[in-house]
């Protein structure tokens, strides 16, 4: 008996030491991974819903002109004058057939999307350019004739209005700074004349600036975008625009991945303006600057990047608030200034004669300065 106990006993101590071991280690393995695996998000098995709200706001723009006519007069004699009266009248009456002639040319094809239901469109500025009306075909296939197009270059931006017998569907803005990369989007649109297509993809990029407008940030997409997409929305998935489609880049004229999109934000203000007056005015400030990079900022003792002034205009608005060259613009209406895209769209998005503080960093100190925006000029400044 007494042999026995001494071997329950050591067999007792060995069940305690491996439960002990056990415990240990599986703390450890928990204290090398306190957070648990993020969960995968479920895929979403169709954009149906998204589709069947925000489609039937979108519509394709063929945009005409009238063909220029040669001068009648030029093909009359240089006699004319001279002639017996009954040649006069004969000439006379070609003439008039030729002023009733009228022939259009096709200036365009892209596409657009209501943003108002009375008949107010927004598409790109390129899809009208040079057309003295356009006919505006919904998804239904309702078409509406219109001369009344106002745009702005600079953004590539231009509004349509219609006159339809009922209100019509429309789409809402959604706030493009807060779309962030790999966020799903949809663009609508009509590529190569197919009205009502739909792709899908994310927000590749945010911040695109190629200078193919005076005005630019750009979303980038993957969403498939072709010839005939321009002017349509781009969507998030809550049916909201937050870009409008206006360019892609390509070597071969087709999609090749990379869509780029106007940004909501800067569309939007555009449109306004448009709406309201029939042009768009910007702030304006009157500098040339370059951007501080990373250790440009570290050596001037900046915790950011900003953007150092390097002339500035005569009798601009910089100029009558102080900014010398050499300043550096940290901030503008008390929103941060990282680089000159930040600026164009700050000081663009300022009204004008009203006055804002500009917070600059000159020789190891900040200042505030008061500066009334000025006009945009045509040309940027």
């Amino acid at each position: 008996m007494h042999r026995f106990s001494r071997w329950g006993l050591a067999l007792a101590c060995l069940g305690l030491g491996i439960a002990l071991g056990c415990f240990v280690a599986g703390s450890r393995s928990t204290g090398e991974n306190p957070r648990p695996a993020p969960p995968v998000p479920r895929e979403i098995a169709s954009y149906r819903e998204v589709v069947q709200r925000a489609l039937p706001a979108v519509v394709s723009i063929e945009g005409k002109s009238v063909a220029k006519k040669p001068d009648p007069r030029r093909k009359r004699p240089d006699n004319f004058d001279q002639l017996p009266r009954e040649y006069q009248q004969f000439w006379e009456e070609l003439e008039r057939r030729q002023e009733r002639m009228q022939p259009e040319e096709s200036m365009g094809f892209g596409s657009g999307f209501i943003v108002d239901p009375s008949g107010v469109i927004l598409t790109n500025y390129h899809v009208v350019e040079g057309a003295d009306q356009v006919e505006v075909t919904l998804v239904d296939g309702r078409k509406y004739p219109s001369k009344q197009i106002v745009s702005d270059k600079k953004t590539d931006v231009a509004i349509i209005r219609i006159q339809p017998h009922s209100a019509l569907p429309s789409l809402v803005f959604g706030d493009s700074d807060a779309m962030e990369i790999g966020d799903r989007v949809l663009a609508m649109g009509a590529p190569f004349g197919l009205t009502g297509s739909v792709t899908s993809g994310i927000i590749s990029a945010k911040g695109r600036n190629l200078r193919m407008n005076m005005n630019e940030d750009f979303l980038q997409t993957d969403a498939a975008i072709n010839p005939g997409s321009s002017g349509g929305p781009l969507v998030n998935l809550e049916g909201k625009v937050i870009g409008v489609t206006a360019a892609i880049k390509s070597r071969s004229g087709g999609f090749q991945g990379v869509g780029l999109a106007i940004t909501s934000n800067l569309a939007k203000q555009a449109m306004q303006q448009l709406v309201k007056d029939g042009s768009v005015h910007r702030g304006y400030m009157g500098v040339q600057i370059k951007d501080v990079d990373p250790d440009g900022a570290t050596q001037l003792g900046l915790r950011e990047t900003a953007v150092v002034v390097r002339k500035v205009f005569p009798q601009s608005p910089a100029a009558n608030a102080g900014l010398n060259a050499g300043d550096v613009i940290v901030s503008v209406a008390g929103r941060a200034v990282k680089n000159g895209g930040d600026l164009a769209r700050i000081v663009g998005g300022l009204s004008v004669n009203t006055t804002t503080d500009v917070l600059i960093f000159r020789d190891g100190k900040y200042y505030t300065l008061k500066m009334k925006v000025g006009d945009q000029p045509d040309d940027g400044g």
